[in-house]
């Protein structure tokens, strides 16, 4: 089998490089570079995607070897019918390792062809620090990268307002656009870049809302050696996911004049306004996932499809999008909701995928804090009283980020900040220094996890004690038994 590489598959040529994208994980490759690859050949976009490391560690070694290019492998439901196909994406040029290639990171904004930035840098990724200097060679947070890029861009072109870019970020973030200009301009007045500069980042620049919507799962273990034998190439970048996608983007017309996505079949909506969709979206299958996966985790399942087999906890889940999340979307009718709550759980269903929860659980906390937090709260409005799954779902996260469970250690993956704390309040419970009270309230006050104090809630950390209480004494299931409504089971 031959290694999947330009020559050996014969695609040698390359588009002009127009896109710079900060990170190059499966989704970013199976959604956002699958399209772009769809767009050149199906209309005269003709541009390739270069691909930015964000973090110091790792080099995408394989996207290098394989010189950008790498399968991605579709099922689903289209038009009722059962759909398979795998494809070859050719719109990655090639990598860059900013904490190893800072100059040719720099470079790139010399090229006057560039005009699209994508990202995916998880809910944690936008953000501002104050210990980041322009002298550093790279800043340690993504915007921070961009703010220096954009400002060598603008000295280079001596501030020409065609020069300036199409930002299209995909972090699961409210309003995601609007927050990384914000982030950029308070590094630019952080860093005295000059009046000028940010003139020309409002002026020059389009700062786009998007929503992103694909269940990709990753490399399909079990699947890889018919794919492999299929396409004729080792391939170990193959990435799977479902044939389902929607990307929303709120911008001005010249982004939709730009990218020609309405002459392709590819389910992009340009709208003027991108927040009901979001909510949605980011509160009921994102909310899913994230309650998901402590949830499935410590009952043992490892796999989105162990969790809707197993009757127990998909049941707590229906319960906890129909019951608790579903009422909180007030700007679309109840069946609109509902048909989406349908769909989403069909979507989770889906066979082919073997989507792990472990992987989903990347920056968990974060994740919390954007897609289950807000429902908790318009619960506790709505209805006085505090969402007795979404608690369960925290109180298994706070479990879960013990590390460890039933004897086996959990690779937990977060930042820094939010695992040593979990870690030090653990390591002081179970030393008895500490009560399991204290604990909780201790890690709910932690505003570097949550962005706020969440001890202020009235009844939380009470709750969440109980709960955990109940798992080391009953087991999860038991706990999960008395929560759900188990006529439901019948």
């Amino acid at each position: 089998m031959m290694q999947l590489n330009r020559t050996t598959s014969n695609t040698a040529k390359k588009s002009p490089e127009r896109i710079m994208q900060f990170g190059g994980g499966n989704f970013l490759r199976a959604f956002v570079d699958w399209m772009f690859d769809i767009l050149n050949k199906q209309t005269d976009f003709d541009g390739s995607i270069v691909v930015i490391k964000p973090t110091q560690r790792g080099d995408y070694i394989e996207l290098k070897e394989q010189e950008g290019l790498f399968h991605v492998a579709l099922d689903g439901v289209r038009k009722g019918s059962l759909v398979s196909e795998v494809t070859l994406v050719e719109s990655i040029s090639r990598v860059i390792q900013p904490y190893t290639q800072w100059e040719e990171y720099l470079e790139l904004a010399q090229n006057p062809d560039m005009r699209f930035i994508i990202s995916n840098t998880t809910e944690a990724g936008i953000k501002f620090s104050v210990s980041d200097t322009i002298e550093k060679k790279p800043p340690h947070e993504f915007p921070a990268k961009l703010t220096i890029w954009l400002h060598h861009r603008f000295q280079h072109f001596n501030g020409q307002k065609d020069k300036g870019c199409i930002i299209l970020p995909c972090e699961l973030i409210e309003q995601n656009g609007d927050v990384l200009k914000s982030t950029i301009l308070q590094y630019a007045s952080h860093w005295e870049l000059g009046t000028e500069f940010i003139h020309w980042i409002e002026e020059a620049n389009y700062f786009c809302n998007t929503l992103v919507d694909r269940i990709v799962s990753g490399y399909p273990d079990e699947r890889s050696k018919e794919i492999l034998k299929e396409i004729g190439y080792h391939d170990s970048l193959l990435v799977a996911g479902e044939d389902y996608h929607s990307w929303i983007i709120q911008g001005e017309d010249i982004v939709q004049t730009e990218l020609p996505f309405s002459k392709t079949n590819l389910n992009v909506q340009f709208v003027e306004d991108s927040t009901d969709y979001r909510e949605m979206k980011v509160r009921i299958l994102n909310g899913a996932h994230t309650a998901m996966v402590p949830i499935g985790y410590l009952s043992g399942l490892r796999t989105v499809k162990e969790v809707m087999d197993d009757t127990l906890v998909s049941t707590f889940i229906n319960d906890l999008l129909s019951q608790e999340i579903g009422p909180t979307l007030k700007n679309f009718p109840k069946d609109v909701v509902d048909e989406f709550i349908h769909e989403t759980l069909d979507r989770f269903r889906n066979p082919t995928l073997k989507h792990f929860l472990i992987s989903i659980s990347l920056n968990s906390t974060s994740k919390f804090v954007a897609r289950l937090l807000p429902t908790l709260k318009d619960c506790i409005k709505n209805n006085r009283q505090l969402p007795k799954r979404i608690v369960f779902a925290l109180s298994c996260l706070f479990r879960f980020y013990q590390g460890t469970y039933n004897n086996e250690n959990i690779a937990l993956n977060d930042n820094p900040e939010a695992l040593e704390s979990f870690s030090k309040h653990w390591k002081s419970h179970q030393n008895e220094s500490i009560t399991y009270l204290q604990m909780v309230s201790y890690l709910l006050r932690d505003t570097t996890i949550w962005g706020e104090n969440l001890d202020t809630i009235n009844g939380l950390s009470e709750a969440i004690t109980e709960n955990l209480r109940a798992i080391e004494k009953h087991g999860i299931a038991t706990v999960i038994k008395q929560i759900t409504d188990l006529k439901s089971l019948v």
